[in-house]
């Protein structure tokens, strides 16, 4: 019988807040294709950056779309204790795809970049993808205390809100987005030298969490 990948390997028992916890095998495939996907997202952002500079904006479209799958499928890798809050953040990604699709129908799938520069209110409609990103990186510094995310949690958010409310001009709102894409990078690569176990948390606090959820509601449905 092949022996396991030691990598994959259930963990010795954690003493967690609520309990002792295992990190199964499984556990730690979903971290490892959490930080792929996020690797993923911070490629297409950055790569999408160097064809809008070299090539124009025609084709930016394909790597919007590459982002968007690529930070879909981080959250529903992603651990987060409150289950609101990662229910937030896929509305907020669910709600910048569709806007994304209705500002593609729009402008068409090669003038979205060119679209949105010219009429910045449209942001509003693709703006919520990238809420679920900047999402992403305030969970990455509350758990890590990384520095690149605290540039992620900011940075994206000042870079819209310039474009939005015509504050900053178009090479500063470039600027922000490519330190952005790049601090991403560096947040991605970096996450490969955590062990899996810090990417899932204390998992008694996950079980306490769900099971107080489920009290409440089977009291609400037996009142």
């Amino acid at each position: 019988m092949k022996e396991e990948n030691s990598y994959f390997k259930s963990s010795n028992p954690i003493k967690g807040v609520y309990g002792d916890f295992i990190v199964t095998s499984k556990d730690k495939k979903e971290v490892l294709c959490y930080r792929i996907s996020i690797l993923s997202s911070a490629l297409f952002f950055s790569i999408g950056l160097i064809q809008w500079f070299t090539n124009g904006t025609s084709q930016i479209w394909i790597f919007i779309a590459g982002l968007a799958i690529s930070l879909g499928l981080s959250l529903k890798w992603i651990h987060i204790y409150l289950r609101p809050l990662h229910q937030a953040l896929v509305f907020f990604w669910a709600i910048g795809c569709i806007g994304f699709g209705i500002v593609a129908y729009h402008f068409g799938l090669p003038n979205i970049i060119l679209g949105l520069k010219e009429s910045p209110k449209w942001l509003l409609l693709a703006g919520p993808l990238f809420v679920s990103l900047t999402g992403i990186g305030f969970k990455e510094f509350f758990c890590f205390r990384r520095t690149e995310a605290i540039g992620i949690t900011i940075l994206i958010p000042f870079a819209f809100l310039g474009h939005l409310t015509e504050l900053s001009n178009e090479k500063f709102t470039f600027a922000l987005l490519v330190l952005s894409s790049l601090l991403l990078l560096v947040l991605a690569i970096r996450k490969f030298d955590l062990p899996a176990e810090a990417d899932i948390g204390d998992k008694s606090v996950f079980d306490f969490l769900e099971n107080q959820r489920k009290l409440k509601t089977s009291s609400i449905e037996t009142s």
